[in-house]
Formats: structure tokens, sequence, C-alpha cells
């Protein structure tokens, strides 16, 4: 649903230019009514028509195209004169001109709502939920393999002593196997004598409450009543399931609301009566949290298993096939819906090697154009039935490659960027943004593929399958363009992805005239690995032009986002001299050869969200007028960039109420000048390799920061009156590289009694007195420990758990004086985890009797784990290792 996200962006454009302090253009009251009038109109068409099910798919294909084309036109006309008016270089048209070209567009958007309103009209009387589909129609008969774990916890919940009635949510992605799993649960014999009655119904997305009762009511009963109304079903089913003991299975369910309008019909006759629900939705909690089944990815063995049986039956695979086979299954990533068409497509086929090395080297397209009734459908109907806000969102996780591991906060930074967010009172776009992620977790349709130390999600990926479909979709809805040719023509697109680092030159960025987007997709580190494998004259060509200057032509000067970096790694250093004539930028991305300067006309990218470089050039002054940035990030070495302090009697101040992020800079002095001109920042990253700056304490004013949550100090040398240092209450994360001469027992009290703080992270400084006593109620919210090199530490104490109520991991770090970790951590209710990298051998030991006290109290349901790190010196500590305490030798 490429339109909606172009409407929502759109209003993004309006809203901008009204809310500005000094907006670059004005437009006329009259014409910003009309469109925010129409705008709104088809944004609530696409709402409530645009589905499979109202309008048919290829009138709505064409009236979507219709809608974004305008849009696109309205953006261009609007864009372009504010861009005019900036560049000083470039004649400033005149204003009628403007106003005639915005009101053309505006003319060509009413006809469209004309269309519009008629297709509305015609579509409206047909606007009725589709009956559900029964189970006749849809289950499928599956081999199940690989959940037997999950089989029996089902069937437990089912046979177990919980007498009242219960909810079973069944979990996962579409095509994982829920429905089979429900299916052979419903079939199985216990079950079958357990239960009075059993029932089952599919629900789906469009869904019919009385066809879902009349169906219960039939398999339940037998009667095939049609002519009663849903409430006289819901009483006959209600009167007969009475007192005794059901099974009703409710399989694909997409929304809570079905469950709220018939749970009345499902009497809690205190009998031991369930419901299995299967869901891709994950946060449907008001059915029954507590006794949620997630299903994941088969593993290696379970994989091959059922590939074995799908394609051979009782039969084993024949020794020829094998390693063909386990290479097909391998790339089926545990999807047991992939392995089974996988499976059914070469079990009809001829055995011949040739034909399965085929299959191995076009595993995914095979399995998407094959078996569309069954595979692509499956997958197709989690995308059909997004919301349309999440649409575009989910389309963009196609830009990345295949097995990419997707950085979050990058990932939420380019929806924001490219205006993908509807925008909701009293919530920041990172919220929003944030929000769509987890319902997008939520659906099953993107993989959480690593967690940081607290449990906030860093990484994460989307499986080949669902991708491949994504990209389907892509193609269909012209959503972006992957350019892969290294002598492209003129493209019309809007929306470019880079498939190769050597793309990224003057030529062709020149046929990108029409471009909006220009996203990067690629590995440096694979790039280079490839060249290395090319021949002399390739490697030679590509060192010149890493050398060389790529201008950006002045035909992109429309250009909203330039994504070529990724914050935190190692890239390609650009010259890109003319990177901040693209004053229509809101998002850029890019690492700049070392010789690159800013220009001081930096302040008039009005529009900039977002500035990610890695550069070694000191920042200008003028970037404290950047009234739109949300988040400034440089990456030049370990210990930051340089940024001047702005100026009090700078008679254009302007206060960056957005900014939210500020990292990478070093020795910036925190005065109430800084404070106050950005107030609402939550991450701060901050370096100083000075022992006095001008005289002032330069974090003297850090508690003025109320809403900062993420805090990183960095001290190169020891900072004068370091210790008068005041943190502000609303800290969840704080992270201290400190000087060797700063003495922690001044700083860890003030830190101990911060009452949000979850992660803390300490490197360096020393314990004057080798002591470390914690007080009564320190730490309330703490999660995470780290203590890394802090020297002198020989006593650490702790009297009583409440110290740190909610611990969940402790890592130590270079602790050779250390007696012991306090006994106390071990009854930490919460503690999973303690990370020890090269301790003395008695706070080793002092773990190991932590993990033998647990496991005498807890048994096999000890959720401790110790991990131990040490040198090939000290191999003996091995010894110690057990079920929860892992050693590792490191050579050193």
């Amino acid at each position: 649903m490429a339109a909606y996200g172009v409407l929502v962006s759109f209003m993004h454009i309006i809203d901008t230019l009204q809310k500005h302090p000094s907006p670059p253009i004005s437009i006329d009251t009259e014409q910003v009514e009309t469109l925010t009038q129409i705008v709104t109109f088809l944004k609530v068409f696409l709402d409530a028509y645009i589905s499979p099910v109202v309008v048919d798919g290829q009138e709505a294909d064409r009236l979507e195209r219709r809608i974004a084309d305008a849009i696109y036109a309205a953006e261009d006309v609007i864009e372009s004169q504010i861009v005019l008016q900036i560049d000083k270089r470039s004649p400033i048209v005149e204003g009628h001109d403007f106003y005639q070209d915005l009101q053309k567009v505006i003319e060509e958007m009413n006809l469209i709502k004309l269309e519009v309103e008629k297709v509305a009209d015609e579509a409206r009387p047909q606007q009725k939920p589709v009956p559900a589909l029964t189970s006749s129609s849809t289950v499928k008969e599956n081999v199940m393999v690989g959940s037997d774990e999950v089989f029996l916890e089902v069937l437990d919940k089912l046979t177990g002593y919980q007498l009242g009635r219960e909810i079973i949510p069944i979990t996962g992605m579409g095509g994982i196997g829920k429905t089979t799993l429900a299916r052979s649960l419903f079939e199985n014999a216990l079950v079958k004598e357990y239960f009075d009655i059993r029932a089952w119904t599919t629900i789906s997305q469009t869904y019919n409450v009385r066809e879902t009762l009349r169906e219960v009511v039939f398999q339940a009963s037998g009667d095939s009543s049609s002519d009663v109304s849903e409430k006289e079903l819901g009483e006959k089913l209600y009167k007969f399931l009475y007192g005794r003991r059901y099974l009703v299975i409710m399989d694909d369910m997409w929304s809570v609301d079905v469950w709220e309008k018939i749970k009345f019909f499902f009497p809690d006759n205190e009998n031991g009566s369930r419901i299995i629900v299967t869901t891709r939705l994950s946060n449907l909690s008001q059915l029954n949290e507590t006794s949620r089944v997630d299903m994941d990815f088969l593993d290696e063995a379970n994989s091959w298993d059922l590939f074995c049986k799908t394609v051979f039956g009782k039969e084993s695979c024949p020794l020829e096939f094998e390693n063909i086979g386990k290479n097909i299954v391998a790339t089926c990533k545990g999807l047991p819906l992939s392995i089974a068409t996988i499976g059914g497509l070469l079990a009809k086929s001829e055995f011949t090697r040739e034909y399965w090395e085929l299959i191995e080297h076009n595993l995914n397209s095979i399995v998407i154009s094959n078996n569309d009734e069954f595979c692509l459908k499956t997958l197709r109907m989690s995308y059909i039935y997004l919301p349309n806000y999440l649409k575009s969102c989910f389309l963009y996780m196609g830009v990345f490659k295949e097995d990419k591991r997707i950085r979050v906060s990058m990932l939420k930074k380019l929806w924001i960027s490219e205006r993908f967010l509807k925008p909701s009172r009293g919530k920041s776009l990172e919220t929003i943004a944030q929000e769509y992620f987890k319902e997008l977790v939520g659906r099953n349709l993107v993989l959480v593929d690593k967690l940081g130390s607290i449990g906030n999600v860093k990484y994460c990926k989307i499986h080949d399958l669902v991708r491949d479909m994504c990209l389907k979709e892509v193609e269909k809805e012209r959503f972006y363009h992957v350019l892969r040719d290294d002598r492209p023509t003129i493209t019309s697109k809007r929306r470019v992805v880079l498939g190769s680092e050597r793309l990224l030159t003057s030529d062709v960025l020149r046929s990108l005239s029409h471009a909006r987007s220009i996203i990067c997709n690629y590995d440096s580190n694979e790039e280079e690995s490839d060249c290395d494998e090319d021949e002399e004259g390739s490697d030679r060509d590509d060192n010149e032009e890493r050398s060389g200057e790529v201008q950006l032509p002045h035909n992109l000067r429309l250009l909203r986002t330039l994504h070529a970096y990724e914050d935190g790694t190692a890239g390609r250093a650009y010259m890109l001299d003319n990177v901040f004539e693209l004053v229509n930028l809101r998002y850029l991305s890019v690492s700049l050869h070392e010789n690159f300067k800013f220009p001081t006309s930096i302040d008039l990218l009005w529009n900039l969200y977002t500035l990610i470089i890695c550069c070694s050039d000191p920042l200008p002054i003028e970037i404290w007028k950047l009234h739109q940035l949300r988040h400034l990030i440089f990456n030049p070495s370990f210990f930051g960039l340089t940024l001047q302090n702005p100026s009090s009697a700078d008679n254009d101040i302007v206060v960056m109420e957005n900014l939210q992020t500020l990292k990478g800079v070093k020795n910036l002095i925190l005065n109430e000048e800084v404070v106050k001109r950005i107030p609402n920042v939550k991450k701060l990253h901050l370096s100083y390799d000075k022992k006095q700056m001008e005289g002032e304490n330069c974090l003297n004013n850090l508690q003025c920061f109320s809403k900062l949550e993420n805090l990183t100090c960095i001290f190169r040398n020891e900072i004068a009156e370091y210790f008068r240092i005041r943190f502000p209450l609303s800290l969840k994360k704080l992270s201290i590289l400190a000087s060797d001469g700063m003495v922690l027992e001044d700083l860890m009290p003030k830190i101990g009694s911060l009452p949000l703080l979850e992660k803390f992270e300490i490197e360096c400084g020393f314990f004057k007195t080798g002591k470390w006593e914690t007080i009564e109620d320190q730490f309330p919210s703490l999660k995470f420990l780290r203590l890394d090199g802090c020297a002198g530490l020989e006593d650490w104490i702790i009297s009583d758990k409440s110290h740190f109520p909610v611990l969940q991991k402790l890592h130590l770090v270079f602790f050779n004086r250390l007696k012991e970790i306090p006994s106390e951590m071990g009854e930490i209710a919460t503690l999973k985890s303690i990370e020890l990298r090269f301790c003395n051998e008695s706070a080793v030991k002092s773990a190991k009797k932590i993990v033998e006290e647990q496991e005498d109290l807890y048994g096999d349901q000890l959720d401790l784990h110790v991990r131990v790190v040490v040198s090939k010196a000290r191999d003996a500590l091995r010894s110690l290792a057990s079920a929860n305490f892992e050693v590792e030798v490191f050579s050193m």
C-alpha cells in the first residue's frame, strides 16, 4: 500500500512548513486547506475500501498508482520551490508561478477525489465480512516433525488439573506449523477420549461471527441450522456445551475482537474445558498470556527429518542425494512450510542429481512460484492484512540484503526520515517507530536476532522466504528499485537501492534525477573481499575510485535520504565536497574523506532529521541552527569531534527541541547555553581529554537534562572536580570510561541512588580504600552491571540482597585482587548470568559456590549460568566447569 505511505509523508511536509519557526516558503491558506481535505479523504478511502474484499484488485492498484503519482507531483512542486529559495545560486522563481503549479496539482487531485467517491459509493453495499472458511476447506494434512516437546506441553495443558475453562494461544509466523500442531492435538486418541465434545473452526481476518458460531454448533451437535440469528445460534451453543467438557480450536485468529464477541457462548463448566487459538500475532495478550505457546523454527536434525519424511516417506534418503538435500534444508532456515513445500515438489519429480542441484540453487524462487495456492498465499496473508500504516515499514525491510542483521535503531531512523509514521498527539516519532517495530515483531513478520544487555532488541532479521514475498510486493507496488548495473540508464524511480559499493559514483548518481532516497545496501567488508578475487586491473580501478571524488549532481537537489554508512562500522570514505548543498535532506549517513571540510552553510539543511557522519574536520558552530535535527552522530575516532559551544550573543538563537541524540562530541562544556539549546536530549555520548576546560566544570549542568536516559562519558584525563558531578534522575543507561586517577568511592553512591538506572558499565578508575560497600536501597532498578579493570578492589560488601533487587546480569573483567563475589548475589531471584573475564581464582571459586548453593536449592530449575574466561596459564580452572558453569580458555 505505497499510496498510503505517500499520503502520510505529504502531510508531514505540510505540517513542517506550518510549524517551522522560519519556514523557507509560505503556501496560500486556502490551498493548504484544500490539500488537507483531499488527503484526509483519500486516507480514509484507503483504510476503509482498498482491500481484497471490497475493491477489485486491479482497480485498487490503478487507483493507488494514480493517487501516489498526484501526491508525488504535489511534493515536487513544494520541495522544488523550497530548494530554489534556499539555494542562493539559483534564480528565485516568482511566487505566482509556484501557486499556479500547485493549483494544477490540486485540480488533478480533485479529479481523483471525484473518481474515488464514485468507487466508494459502488463498493459500500459490498462491505460485509466474508464467511470464515471451514476446516474442511482449509486444513491440509501435514507430517508433524520436531514439535514433540511443544506437543507434549500443549497436551499437558489440555488434560491438566486446571478445572476452569482455559484459553491456550499457539503463536508463530505463517508456515511455522501452528495449524499442523493443533490438528495433531485435535486428532490425538487421548484428547478424543478426554473431551466430550470437539469442534474446529477457522476464523481468518475476514471473520463472520454468525458463520463461526454456526460451524461450532454443527461440529459439536450436528445441528446445521442456517436460518436462525446470531444470538439464537449463540444460545443454542451455550446450552449444548453446558455441563460438558469441550475442546474448541479456533484456527488462524487475527484479532481478539472475534473472541470478545463470542466468548459469552462458551460456558465455564469448571470441568477442564479448553479453547485453543492459533494466531500469527504474539501480542493478543487479552486471550491468555500465561498459557501462550510460542512455536519456533525447527533445528537442523528435525528439519532433515521432516524433509526426508516428505520426500521419501518411510524410506531413507539415498546417499548420493544426502549432501544436496541437507544444503536445501539448511536454506529453508527451519521453516516447516518451506521444507514441506520443497519436499513435496521433489517427491513428485525425477530423482536426478541435476534436478536436485537446480532446486538447490534456485530454492526460494521455486518455493514462491510453485505451489502458489499453499505457500505464497500463506505467507502473503500476513502482508495483505497488515494495517496500512505498517505496510511501508514492512516493505522497507526488503531493502537490506538476505541474512542481513539489521540494526533496529538505524531502521527506525530511516522510517522516520522516509516519513512512514502516522503522527500521534503526545508521542514522539521515535516512540511511534518503536511501537510499529514491536507490532511487526508481534505479527511474526520480523524476527528478533539479538537482544541488548537489558532485553531491548538491538538487531532483527526477516526469514528468507518472507523476504522473497516482500520483494514480490515491492516490485508490484514499485516501492523501490534495486540498481545492480554499474552503467544504468536514466531511472524515474523515487527510492533507489544501490546493490554494490561501486555504484556510488558521480556517473551513477547523475542518472537518478528523480530519486528522493538513495540507500546503499552493501557490506564494505564483503565488497573488499570480492575485490581480492578480481583480476588485477579491476582491483586497481577500484582503488583509484576510492581515492577519487564523488560529485553529487545538481539534479539530486530534491534528495531526502542518503544512507551510505552505518553508525559504528568501518565504511569506505568518500570525497563528497558538495553533500551539504542538498538542502532538502532529511537523513544523511556517510563516511567522508579525511580532507573533507564542513561548510558554514550547513545550517541551510532546514529539514535534516538525522546526521550520521564519520569524518575528522571540527564541527562548525552553525550546526546549532538545525531546528529539525533529531540525531547528531559522529564517528571520527574513539574520542570524538570538537564542537564549538554556541554563543549567547547570537541574535538568531535556535532551540533544538527535537534533538534526542548527541554522540561523538569531545570537550563539550555543558553550560547554561548548551542546556538551553538542547533541552530534550535523551542520549549523550561525550568524551574529554583535557584536565580543565577553560576553568569551567564541563559537566556542571548535567543534572539539568531532565529527559536524559542514556549517558556515556569517556575521561581520557582526570577532569577537575569530577566528584561534584550530579547525574539526572532520569538516567536509565550509564557508561563511564574513567581516567586512572578517578576515585570510584566518590562516584558509586551517586550512581547507586539513581532510581531508574537499568544498565551501568564502568571501565578503569580505582578504589582508593580497596573496598566497595553498597548501602541499603542502592541500584533499585539495575538489570545489568559491568565492572572492567577497576583497580584496587579487594572487598566487595553487600549486606542485603535488596541492594540489587532486579539484577539480571553481572560482568566482571580484570579483577586480580577481588577476594570473592558477595554470596548475597546468589540470593537475587532475578539473576540469570555471571560472566568473569580474567579474574583471580578466588573470585571464580566464589562464583562456583553461588551456583552450587542455587543448585541445592532449585535443582534442575536453576536459571543462573556462569561463564568464565581465563588464560592458558590458568587452564586448571577448567576443572570447575559444570552444567551451569562454563569455562573458556583464551590464548594470550
